[in-house]
């Protein structure tokens, strides 16, 4: 019997016929308490070896529906394991078309990153003995956000914070996190050692897991879009964004990372702080600083395609990026990654995907020793 279902973390989609596996009728289902619509996360039992279309209809009221165009769905039947499949967008609609090998198979928009693993990533760092987490506060629904610090914290340390999730369909930047994390955290690693001696790496892995956990592309549980909460946040509406930006002015920035994923966009890129007012000539040589370190590390990464640049003083302040960037004069990216597969080393089979963010991770070392020995070379 053709079953479809969603009833787990960060499962997600509606359900409007399954009585055939080849004319399987599925809709997008928006997040919990906002409209925001694109993410879809599902499993599908008892139509092994059996041709399976899944329509998902008109998807043009999604939240970004230029990503559906060249997008290919993630299948996996362990959860471990990921694969595009064949998919198609046309005239508005949305089709994946794959014949199972086994009973039990899920699809998903990309590569799921669940709490669970999360909650797995804070016990691994932990574990490593060069790593304090703290309990900053909760979420609306009372789970933890936590800060990894992560060095000597010394006063004349390089203050450097690095944040994911805040749009919890994004689950490439959790991949990145750990990537990120177990580079960071490894004893014997030459370039992590070399931070650690000018730098304390302040770390939120995870800013929104009631999003995720709902299965959300974009918002919190109370509806709110984190990375628009950063000028005016609240306890009620957006209590990550709150409890994060006051530590922040606690310890003090002095460079920035907000990691995400572009639904649109087939490239790795970043996004800088071109628009805010207090932008100088120092942050823009430090821009260039790590963008070129970046470009040596990892070939995956460009800067010939991304957003436009702000004009002067027309930056958007509620932004993570442009908020932390302004307020502490510092250097401050948004590093986006694709749904999609890079266009720069393209890969037919698994296009972009949670592995190749891990070594994503793993490669922000060098660009960001770079710019903290820069940063401590002004002191």
């Amino acid at each position: 019997m053709l079953k479809i279902s969603s009833s787990f973390d960060g499962g997600s989609i509606s359900v409007l016929a399954a009585d055939h596996p080849e004319n399987i009728q599925v809709r997008l289902r928006p997040d919990n308490a906002s409209p925001f619509k694109q993410w879809f996360y599902f499993r599908v039992q008892g139509a092994a070896y059996c041709p399976c279309r899944m329509d998902f209809g008109d998807v043009t009221d999604s939240a970004y529906p230029d990503g559906w165009e060249d997008y290919q769905a993630v299948a996996s039947y362990d959860r471990q394991n990921w694969f595009r499949v064949p998919t198609t967008f046309e005239n508005g609609c949305l089709n994946i078309e794959h014949t199972p090998l086994a009973n039990s198979i899920y699809y998903a928009y990309f590569e799921p990153y669940s709490y669970e693993q999360h909650l797995n990533l804070l016990g691994e760092a932990q574990s490593s003995g060069l790593c304090q987490i703290e309990d900053l506060g909760s979420t609306s629904e009372g789970r933890d956000i936590n800060l990894l610090t992560i060095g000597n914290q010394t006063a004349s340390d390089v203050k450097i914070w690095v944040i994911a999730r805040q749009h919890p369909g994004e689950t490439m930047a959790s991949w990145l996190m750990e990537g990120f994390l177990s580079r960071l955290l490894d004893h014997q690693d030459a370039s992590a050692r070399a931070l650690l001696d000018v730098a304390t790496v302040y770390v939120v892995p995870h800013m929104n897991p009631d999003g995720a956990v709902h299965g959300n592309l974009r918002s919190n549980a109370q509806g709110a879009n984190l990375n628009r909460e950063w000028e005016n946040p609240t306890l009620e509406r957006s209590p990550e964004v709150y409890v994060v930006r006051e530590k922040m002015h606690e310890i003090g920035v002095d460079l920035f990372l907000d990691i995400h994923g572009d639904e649109a966009l087939p490239y790795v890129f970043v996004a800088g702080t071109e628009g805010v007012p207090n932008y100088s000539p120092r942050i823009a040589a430090l821009e260039s600083l790590f963008k070129n370190a970046f470009r040596a590390a990892c070939p995956d990464f460009q800067d010939e395609v991304g957003y436009p640049k702000d004009a002067p003083n027309t930056a958007n302040l509620t932004l993570a990026t442009n908020y932390v960037g302004n307020t502490f004069q510092c250097l401050a990216f948004t590093l986006e990654m694709p749904f999609k597969d890079n266009l720069n080393l393209p890969d037919d089979d698994y296009g972009w995907n949670g592995q190749r963010s891990l070594r994503m991770g793993e490669c922000l070392l060098h660009p960001l020793l770079v710019a903290a020995r820069a940063i401590d070379d002004e002191r």
